[in-house]
């Protein structure tokens, strides 16, 4: 049995769908609904039971015969700022998953995040002895950070173990995220709505505005690498998974209007002053290391990716992967 925890979420529902292509359905699918949409993830699904991630932890010893645990659950916010809230669900949860597997020696996968890297400074290489040097910028970076460190100070590992730094991920099934969705999303609402796209003014001489890059990843091609791990198992490690390839938001919105046959245009609005310090100008994967681990495969360009999940999703009535 394969568990997926938030499997009702972004990016764990189109890991389940990808496993399910490829032939899996023994899935434990794990994760907390609350009021939200996110229950229609699991509507094409196919798995042989579902959990409540509380439940799911609080009764580890009597679920047998794991094979592996895909590990994607967390709170994602960025602007979460109860760091209690968040010490809890990223940080405590991930170590209790990661001693059980390696007690019953089981396959462990898990969702570290690029917002460990903080503003950049240190560059974006994902090297594991440079890791403890990292300096998030929020606190959700900070717990992601601190679960990488205790890994890496762990004497004992599961049989197999990897870890992704996940960059901006975009596409299908995000439509529950709110404002924590991708930037693609909401440029299609807003300009379906208003005719405007509104991006952040820079507030630095060095970057005009809408010129502040990001390393956008679609999220089938994150299924795809992480599907490639579970069945392959190259080797233990911290990845990056991005495409290595920073574009624009200026790049962004222009593709989301080109794609929406939509007749709209960019807004500038000023970037609001508590997030200003905490603002990412630059962000762009070293993905050597995941290409020395053998994934060859080529990525969805932003153009690509972009006019897939427009005009086969969200131009679809929001259609679920």
């Amino acid at each position: 049995m394969i568990v997926i925890t938030g499997a009702a979420g972004f990016i764990g529902s189109v890991i389940l769908k990808h496993f399910n292509d490829k032939g899996h359905e023994n899935i434990l699918a794990v994760d907390k609904l609350g009021e939200k949409t996110k229950w229609k993830n699991l509507t094409n699904k196919k798995f042989i039971d579902f959990c409540d991630k509380d439940d799911f932890i609080s009764n580890l010893t009597e679920f047998n015969k794991i094979d592996s645990i895909i590990h994607m659950g967390a709170c994602t916010d960025t602007a979460e700022f109860n760091l209690d809230y968040l010490m809890k669900n990223n940080y405590e949860y991930s170590k209790i998953l990661f001693e059980y597997s390696v007690k019953n020696k089981i396959p462990f996968i898990y969702a570290s995040s690029a917002a460990t890297y903080g503003g950049g400074e240190k560059g974006y290489d994902d090297k594991m002895e440079d890791i403890s040097s990292l300096t998030p910028l929020n606190p959700y970076g900070f717990s992601k950070q601190l679960f990488d460190q205790w890994l890496l100070m762990q004497p004992e590992t599961p049989p197999f173990w990897a870890g992704f730094k996940f960059f901006n991920v975009y596409g299908p099934n995000e439509y529950h995220k709110d404002r924590m969705a991708s930037v693609i999303y909401h440029t299609f609402n807003q300009i379906n709505e208003s005719g405007k796209m509104k991006l952040f003014k820079s507030h630095r001489p060095d970057y005009k505005h809408g010129e502040q890059k990001r390393d956008f990843v679609y999220v089938k091609d994150v299924a795809k690498i992480i599907y490639y791990f579970y069945e392959k198992r190259p080797e233990n490690g911290i990845f990056n998974l991005g495409t290595g390839n920073a574009r624009t938001f200026n790049d962004l919105a222009e593709n989301v209007i080109k794609n929406s046959n939509i007749k709209a245009e960019i807004e500038y609005i000023d970037m609001p002053k508590d997030i200003r310090d905490k603002y990412q100008y630059f962000t762009e994967a070293r993905m050597n290391k995941l290409r020395n681990a053998g994934y060859d495969k080529e990525f969805h360009s932003l153009e690509e990716g972009i006019r897939d999940y427009v005009t086969n999703f969200l131009a679809h009535n929001y259609k679920i992967l």
